[in-house]
């Protein structure tokens, strides 16, 4: 009688179907996790500021309403009170936290200076201004 021999190799076609399921998951899902409100930044040639962390981000849009953009919740314009009051708290728990201003280019100045003087007023030590390179307009992006 002929003895089987034993077949050790693992069958890994299972674990391929797992993977590109969930590869499907999070392509369908990752751009939904993106939120934010829609700007026309004004171009510039600037250094780019790179964060460990979700960056906090405040919106000026072309209407002059201000918006606070963490990432998890939905975006509602607040009043510049409302503003201060969610940022405080922020500031509150870590005073050196990165606070991200973008304006759209049609915004008004004295909005954006008011947001910008509002964040100083509330102790943000550290306030940077998102804009979009000028590469990007001249590629087209």
């Amino acid at each position: 009688m002929a003895r089987r021999k034993l077949s050790s190799e693992i069958n890994v076609v299972p674990y391929i179907d797992v993977m590109l399921v969930l590869l499907v998951i999070f392509m369908i899902t990752a751009p939904l996790m993106t939120q934010g409100i829609e700007v026309d930044l004004p171009q510039t040639e600037a250094q780019s500021i790179s964060t460990d962390d979700e960056p906090t981000i405040v919106s000026v849009d072309d209407r002059g309403q201000f918006f606070l953009n963490r990432g998890e919740r939905p975006i509602e314009p607040l009043d510049l009170g409302a503003l201060a009051e969610q940022v405080r708290i922020l500031v509150e728990a870590d005073p050196e936290q990165l606070i991200l201003l973008e304006g759209d280019a049609a915004a008004q100045y004295a909005s954006v200076a008011q947001a910008m003087s509002t964040l100083q007023g509330i102790g943000v030590k550290k306030i940077g201004f998102i804009t979009k390179p000028t590469e990007a307009v001249r590629t087209g992006g």
